[in-house]
């Protein structure tokens, strides 16, 4: 059996075959087509061991590994992991890819090495090997994944920092560049045709006063006192209007007490794609989470894209208090929701800001959350020693819980804006 918190409940897949909510799914995702490219359509990883470069035993590039791979496979996303999930990467990872349709090689871009999150210790869904989401055997570190677009050639470099005493830092072990096919047409789900949209399963939005007759429905319901207080029900693309491939995932589902924080994150994909490739980015972010690092299911509970457009994450019931793996020490009684792309240096979108404010209104206010009020959770570890309290905004970032630049700075200082209009949507101002 896992080492699970009291307060963590797994529950079966057939447990969850019965309606959990009076929601209604506006329409049916077509079969994948099994024709020729079907292998494409389906989606695949090709992962490629780094190893050291060309001069790299002494100088300024000692201890640098690399790779060189002009002609590959179609892929359209890039990671590189590592073999011991707790070890870091202290070192500057870049990659440069050949575009498919010009054959011209882009820039050398950088990838987050502190972009991928981590299970808590001991949690996640599994078959009762005792070790945690995914098995701690086929668990990984990683950094996170970056959009590149259709691409049939790669570069990796990953350079230690060196010290006059010490010379290069040392490297993880098992260094391997993810390449990443999400599968499906680029647009929508595998075998759909392109609309340019998601477009193919969804949870309708609802007015303020149904999404309260909702919730009162719902078991367990939130307190009456706070029933006044639920926002409207946004659109969500669910995981079949996206494309989820349902095997892929663990089939079990944790849940746990509550929903006390919403921790927000941007990806740390870049910025380089189109609203139309949303759910392309969204497959091959949750390929990536669970074949290349090893986790259940897809680390998010929620992700929104630039146009402001709202899709279901991990597994389990969007009404739902679903143990997910996003925040290092706090993802027990949370959601992870992550704005799609990168915000260190460019500023959110508006669609996108409003689209965390209209999901948090509703999410939060199902289980009684004000949006600007704060809650003391107690941490499991990471940044925060396992059994720390620690006072943290209903709305936080990611940085908030764990030690990391996420959600970049020009989308964290937009969550004060954010707490705001939560609130408004809610009607508590």
């Amino acid at each position: 059996m896992y080492p699970f918190s009291s307060s963590i409940i797994a529950i079966s897949a057939a447990a969850l075959l019965a309606p959990l909510t009076p929601f209604a799914v506006a329409s049916v995702i077509p079969q994948a087509q099994r024709a020729e490219g079907a292998e494409r359509a389906d989606g695949r990883t090709q992962s490629l061991p780094l190893a050291p470069l060309d001069g790299s035993s002494r100088g300024p590039g000692a201890g640098a590994v690399g790779l060189s791979k002009p002609d590959v496979a179609p892929f359209t996303m890039v990671g590189v992991v590592w073999k011991e999930p707790g070890a870091e990467l202290h070192a500057r990872v870049q990659v440069r890819t050949r575009s498919a349709e010009s054959g011209r090689w882009s820039g050398w871009q950088s990838l987050d090495a502190h972009g991928a999150d981590a299970p808590d210790p001991g949690s996640g869904a599994g078959s009762g090997s005792g070790s945690g989401e995914g098995g701690s055997a086929a668990r990984r570190g990683g950094t996170a994944p970056l959009w590149v677009g259709d691409s049939t050639g790669i570069e990796v470099r990953v350079k230690p920092p060196q010290t006059r005493t010490a010379g290069a830092a040392e490297l993880p072990r098992g260094l391997t560049a993810e390449l990443i096919d999400p599968g499906g047409d680029g647009a929508g789900p595998p075998g759909a045709r392109a609309t340019g949209t998601a477009a193919a399963g969804r949870i309708t939005a609802q007015t303020k006063a149904a999404s309260e007759a909702d919730a009162a429905r719902l078991d367990p319901a939130p307190p009456a006192a706070a029933r006044p207080f639920v926002g409207p029900r946004p659109e969500i693309v669910t995981r079949k209007g996206w494309g989820a491939d349902e095997s892929r995932r663990e089939q079990a589902h944790r849940y746990t007490k509550t929903v006390d924080v919403a921790f927000v994150h941007h990806s740390a994909t870049g910025n380089n794609y189109r609203c139309g490739e949303a759910a392309s980015l969204i497959r091959g972010i949750y390929r990536y989470h669970t074949a290349s690092l090893g986790w259940a299911d897809l680390g998010y509970n929620f992700l929104v894209d630039k146009c402001g457009r709202i899709y279901e994450g991990r597994a389990g019931g969007v009404t739902r208090a679903v143990l997910g793996a996003h925040t290092l020490g706090f993802n027990h009684n949370s959601m992870g929701v992550a704005v799609l792309g990168s915000y260190d240096t460019a500023a959110p979108s508006k669609s996108s800001v409003n689209a965390v404010s209209r999901l948090t209104a509703w999410k939060l206010g199902l289980f009684g959350k004000d949006p600007e009020s704060t809650e003391t959770m107690v941490s499991s570890g990471g940044k925060y020693t396992s059994g720390t309290k620690v006072r943290l905004n209903v709305i936080s970032g990611h940085r908030d819980g764990f030690a990391t630049e996420c959600p970049g700075v020009r989308l964290y200082d937009r969550l004060g804006a954010a707490r705001a209009s939560s609130a408004t949507y809610q009607g508590r101002r």
